[in-house]
């Protein structure tokens, strides 16, 4: 088996899908690896640390006639021929036409952001997480460079300097890392998300939680956050909000929704356009989604802006400022997922495979696993995706005349039993 890992394609981005040190783990399942050169210099691994792990360095040709490719992003899929396999983040959801032209050119499609939440076996897999964990610790580092005032609360001769207050938004993995780091840097947090459960995650950690009359869940049974469309409760959850944020010298934003634009800080439209005329001069507010629609207005990818005396920062991908660790943590992730596709010494699809077919609450909300399509079909847990991306009228016709070609076999075998039968009993009643 033949294990690809090409240079990622965009410039901006810092990270590699496989580093040296995973390289004997992926030899002992049956994997020789081929890297293309360079692909880890910007994450700080060389050409010769690869080699010296047992890889092999290779042209982007090479690399991509391997069985599986594992990147991070999309690569150039156009290299790739039928039955090949693809592990990458291909966020399937928001770029609909190129998972359509994926699927189209029969490549096992295996996006890695897909990965069913409530699964236990799947947590070391997830990208996901060792990803936002990463993002969520930058954002609370740049959050207390930015600001115009100390973090920790100091006592001294000169007289006391209060703690910076920190709002977090949305408690997730990243949410949940920012408020681990401001608390270690002495700021006072207070955290706030539309799910129940986070309340206790974030006190846990010491922040304080922003409670909101009349308070009601809004978790799928997938485990990913929902919008809630209760006209009140979005009131009261945008005035609790705001009257943390006009205190506030650091916010930070983190909430995503899965397979869909990020959703505003405040549900009300009045709210998000006068957020930072309502907030204190030299404020920062760090938003991590901007390049999924963003969580702040007047946030722009890649830059840091003022709006209002108000710093706002809209870096994307904060976990590719961290690239050597991001990388061994995405491999890792990698190297655990494979282990799934193994059998005997051999790259299979095992449908039995809830990692790649999906838990029965993500399956419920129609979400399936990591397996996106296979053979040019979208996998049959996929219903949303389905959707999304409907089938072309002649490949829709052709899977027609497929299952009357099957159901008329069928019913041709149901005859001759039949008359089998028939037959049989007329001889013995005779």
């Amino acid at each position: 088996m033949l294990l690809g890992g090409p240079k990622e394609k965009d410039d901006n981005e810092t990270r590699v899908s496989i580093v040296p040190i995973s390289i004997p783990k992926l030899n002992k399942l049956g994997f020789d690896v081929i890297i293309e050169k360079g692909a880890g210099e910007k994450s700080g691994y060389s050409d010769s640390e690869y080699e010296d792990k047992g890889g092999k360095i290779g042209n982007l040709v090479e690399v991509m006639g391997s069985e599986l490719i594992a990147s991070i992003d999309v690569p150039d899929f156009k290299m790739m021929k039928k039955g090949q396999m693809l592990a990458c983040i291909a966020d399937p959801f928001r770029n609909l036409e190129q998972t359509r032209k994926i699927i189209d050119a029969g490549i096992t499609l295996l996006s890695l952001d897909v990965i069913p939440r409530r699964l236990s076996k799947g947590q070391s897999m997830d990208v996901n997480s060792s990803q936002d964990n990463l993002s969520g610790y930058r954002a609370a580092l740049m959050g207390s460079l930015h600001v115009s005032k100390m973090v920790p609360m100091m006592m001294t001769a000169a007289g006391t300097v209060r703690p910076a207050k920190f709002v977090i938004q949305g408690a997730a993995v990243a949410g949940l890392q920012a408020i681990a780091t401001a608390k270690r840097l002495g700021a006072a947090i207070q955290a706030i998300d539309v799910r129940l459960a986070a309340k206790q995650d974030t006190e846990s950690l010491g922040a304080k939680f922003i409670d909101v009359p009349g308070w009601k869940d809004a978790e799928s049974s997938s485990g990913h956050a929902t919008l809630f469309t209760n006209k009140g409760l979005q009131q009261a959850f945008d005035e609790e909000l705001m009257k943390a944020v006009k205190k506030a010298d650091v916010v930070i934003t983190t909430a995503r929704l899965f397979g869909a634009d990020a959703p505003p800080l405040f549900f009300g439209k009045e709210m998000n356009e006068k957020m930072t005329h309502e907030m204190k001069q030299g404020a920062v507010i760090i938003d991590m989604n901007c390049d999924t629609g963003g969580n702040i207005v007047g946030s722009v990818e890649g830059e840091i802006v003022e709006k209002d005396g108000v710093t706002i920062i809209g870096i994307p991908m904060l976990c590719r400022t961290i690239p050597n660790t991001a990388s061994m943590l995405y491999s890792n992730n990698i190297t655990n997922f494979v282990t799934v596709l193994v059998e005997e010494g051999k790259l299979v699809i095992n449908p039995e495979e809830q990692v790649l077919t999906g838990d029965e609450g993500g399956i419920s909300a129609g979400y399936g696993g990591i397996l996106i399509a296979e053979d040019g079909k979208i996998h049959d847990n996929h219903t949303k995706l389905m959707k999304a991306i409907p089938m072309p009228v002649k490949k829709a016709k052709e899977d027609n005349k497929e299952q009357k070609d099957k159901n008329q076999t069928i019913n041709i075998t149901n005859i001759n039993i039949s008359d089998s039968v028939i037959s049989k009993s007329n001889v013995g009643e005779k």
